[in-house]
């Protein structure tokens, strides 16, 4: 018995961070893909995301007896879209900061910086207090931040090896304006993390129960707020919809690749039959070969990163329902720690230079330190005297 239990926690481990690992580091990945060759196709990689996302989820919150309705929801409508303006906005924002020439390597070191605003917003706005470990963390996590974005502020020389004040100007402007997109999506994720927070204290007694109304099995809370948030996004998009039609346009000018995907009997004959009858069955069959599918090189990123995308959120909503919110950050600090070095290792050429590449690194082994730090310290009574103060 105990062998059994020891050997579902262990593969509900693996399963977990398998789906967090593999799929929120290969989202990383192919949106580099992406962005490296379209850096202003933001709204259309949201979109495909929560478009994705959205269908993903549709057949386990679809009831089709008596007739075709929604499965009755824990949460009340109002909560969810005060979280959908929210997470779509910022959601938007960190996408399109890509067309301001913010390295991916920038992108993930600073949006790592939440731990700041979330220290800032729970200081202004419910009077919590800090332990100076608390402070002191969070100042090491500012400071890696402020080295990592102070390391690509600068351009890359041309190919003559001078940079002209025009281009350095002009990099500047459009540099400060990405880190300024990515600081305002990053005081909205604050401000979305304490809404949620709210809406799960206000309905934990719903959020418990794992039966809905009708007696038939439901989904877990997690998957529900998952599929609200975004399912309830899709409207949103069709005021970008002249963005969407401009950015599917110079997707589709990509130039197209050649997929070639056999059909079901062609794969049946090739296992069940020798190579060479294999081959003049099918030169003589009317199947014939398999045709190939030609399709712009441009879809293939945006398709693996919506499905990768659908994995990585998964993984990280089942991870936050078994585990504390320390285990969870600092699972996710390590996530980002390995995107950034795949990022750095596969796409360092189009990163800053390499005598950059030093206080990157630093940024990052401080954004890291200083989140590891908070987290141990987080473990002391600080935050629970205040609730308790506040309740007397």
């Amino acid at each position: 018995m105990l062998i059994d239990v020891s050997l579902a926690l262990i593969s509900d481990w693996a399963t977990t961070l398998s789906l967090i690992f593999g799929g929120c580091c290969s989202t990383a990945l192919t949106l580099e893909q992406i962005t490296s060759s379209n850096p202003n196709s933001g709204s259309l990689i949201t979109f495909a995301q929560f478009l994705g996302v959205t269908i993903h989820g549709l057949p386990k919150f679809v009831v089709f007896k008596p007739w075709p309705r929604l499965r009755p929801r824990r949460i009340a409508i109002l909560p969810y879209l005060v979280q959908v303006a929210l997470f779509y906005v910022v959601s938007l924002l960190n996408n399109a900061a890509f067309a301001y020439r913010i390295p991916m390597a920038v992108h993930i070191i600073f949006r790592s910086g939440g731990l700041v605003v979330n220290m800032v917003l729970g200081w202004l706005l419910r009077g919590r207090r800090y332990s100076l470990a608390q402070i002191a963390s969070v100042l090491l996590v500012t400071a890696g931040v402020v080295l990592t974005t102070v390391s690509a502020s600068k351009p890359k020389p041309g190919k003559a090896g001078q940079l002209t004040a025009a281009t350095t100007s002009d990099h500047t402007m459009a540099y400060a304006t990405g880190i300024g997109i990515l600081t305002l999506a990053l005081v909205l994720s604050g401000f979305l993390g304490m809404v949620q927070e709210r809406t799960h204290a206000a309905y934990a007694r719903n959020i418990s129960s794992e039966d809905s109304t009708d007696g038939s099995a439901q989904p877990p809370a997690w998957q529900e707020s998952m599929f609200y948030i975004h399912l309830l996004s899709m409207p949103m998009f069709y005021f970008l919809r002249d963005d969407l039609v401009s950015q599917f346009t110079t997707l589709n000018a990509s130039p197209t690749t050649q997929l070639v995907i056999p059909s079901p009997s062609q794969v049946i004959t090739a296992f069940t039959h020798d190579s060479n009858y294999t081959s003049k069955y099918l030169s003589t069959s009317p199947i014939g070969y398999p045709t190939p599918w030609s399709l712009p090189s441009g879809y293939i990123p945006l398709i693996l990163n919506t499905l990768t995308q659908i994995i990585c959120v998964a993984g990280v909503h089942r991870l936050t329902s078994r585990v504390s919110s320390l285990t969870v950050t600092l699972v996710l600090v390590v996530r980002k720690a390995v995107s950034l070095l795949i990022s750095i290792l596969l796409f360092g050429s189009r990163g800053p230079e390499q005598e950059k590449r030093t206080m990157m690194w630093t940024g990052a082994a401080l954004v890291l330190t200083g989140t590891v730090l908070y987290s141990i310290a987080s473990r002391t009574p600080v935050e629970r005297r205040d609730k308790k103060d506040k309740k007397d």
